[in-house]
């Protein structure tokens, strides 16, 4: 299914756990070449996502020259924000063009996040779906810029109390949008233990009319954290995407490559095939059980033809051949249709 459908259907609630969209985030870990921005995609497709996407924006008007770094400087030395995001801002329009381009052609969906209204506008003519980054969920007027656009939107909570996505989520509902909401912790790698995935249920109790999703930033390992994402009901995963994890820089050392990506498919079809049904029924595997583990009515004494049947005639044992104790009620005054001898299970036949 589509992101756009899936945003559009909104909350599935006789289905709480779904099979999650995979968004596998290159962000800017083409470093700048095409050709890797090209094998990044195809081994996207390979590894199972079902959408990439990418990040636009210039260093200029994302950051001032005095912006600290707020990552692990020991994988990414780079002290400035502004120097980073110079290194990485060469792709623009013609680019993300191309590369939507040829996610059509190889038959996966195509994003990219704006980070400024430059980029928003020509990506606009490229996506069904906006993605609005947690570094942005107090941008009102970009939030509203984006809305204006009239499309689903994604949006991240990285670092963000429940007052900031109330006001986020407040700015985006006069434009009568679907939206989505992704738990996130803003921290490059985050830890296991900081990752806090409950606040994924408490998500989806304070906007339960949004779709909730995960945007994880955990070492992938083998990939249970998102995992035990989707089984609280992420309806989105996104994560990092790298072709090389021992690259230097701020996000391949904590991304997933195509092998992580098959693994937590792999691990999600097992999941789901424990996982089961959320209807509540008997299975056809259990019939014998039902029939032989399960008690019937049967005569505690000798029962002679005529006899009334009191409470005190009957018990219960296995099997459940005969009837059910739940009608001991009904059996209770009836008359016996021939001698019943003790331990015989009571059938309609007898009475």
């Amino acid at each position: 299914m589509k992101l756009l459908e899936i945003l559009n259907k909104g909350v599935d609630k006789h289905n709480p756990v779904l099979k999650p969209f995979i968004i596998a985030e290159i962000g800017v870990n083409h470093e700048g070449s095409m050709m890797t921005a090209k094998r990044l995609i195809d081994e996207a497709k390979e590894g199972g996502a079902h959408a990439v996407k990418f990040q636009s924006y210039k260093a200029e008007t994302i950051a001032s020259k005095y912006s600290p770094a707020y990552w692990d400087l020991s994988q990414e030395p780079t002290k400035s924000q502004f120097e980073l995001f110079k290194k990485h801002d060469s792709f623009w329009k013609d680019e993300m063009q191309e590369l939507k381009n040829y996610c059509d052609m190889v038959g996966i969906e195509f994003m990219s996040t704006p980070f400024d209204v430059e980029s928003a506008e020509f990506l606009n003519d490229m996506m069904d779906v906006f993605k609005i980054s947690s570094s942005d969920i107090t941008n009102k007027p970009f939030i509203e810029y984006i809305c204006s656009f009239g499309k689903p939107i994604i949006l991240s909570t990285g670092a963000s109390d429940l007052e900031e996505v109330h006001d986020a989520v407040n700015w985006i509902k006069p434009f009568n949008i679907p939206l989505a909401l992704l738990h996130c912790v803003l921290n490059y790698p985050t830890p296991d233990e900081n990752a806090n995935l409950g606040m994924i249920t408490a998500l989806k109790k304070e906007f339960p009319s949004n779709i909730i999703g995960y945007s994880d930033h955990t070492l992938p390992k083998e990939m249970k954290v998102c995992e035990m994402a989707t089984m609280l009901g992420s309806v989105i995963i996104e994560k990092h995407f790298t072709n090389d994890k021992s690259l230097p820089g701020n996000d391949h050392y904590h991304a997933m490559d195509k092998e992580d990506m098959k693994k937590f498919n792999k691990n999600i079809e097992k999941a789901f095939e424990i996982l089961g049904s959320f209807k509540v029924e008997a299975l056809a595997d259990e019939e014998k059980s039902r029939l032989n583990a399960r008690r019937s009515l049967v005569a505690v004494k000798n029962i002679k033809k005529g006899d009334v049947i009191n409470r005190t005639d009957l018990t219960f044992k296995r099997p459940a051949h005969g009837i059910s104790p739940k009608y001991i009620d009904d059996v209770v005054g009836k008359i016996a249709k021939i001698d019943i001898n003790e331990d015989d299970i009571i059938t309609k036949e007898l009475i």
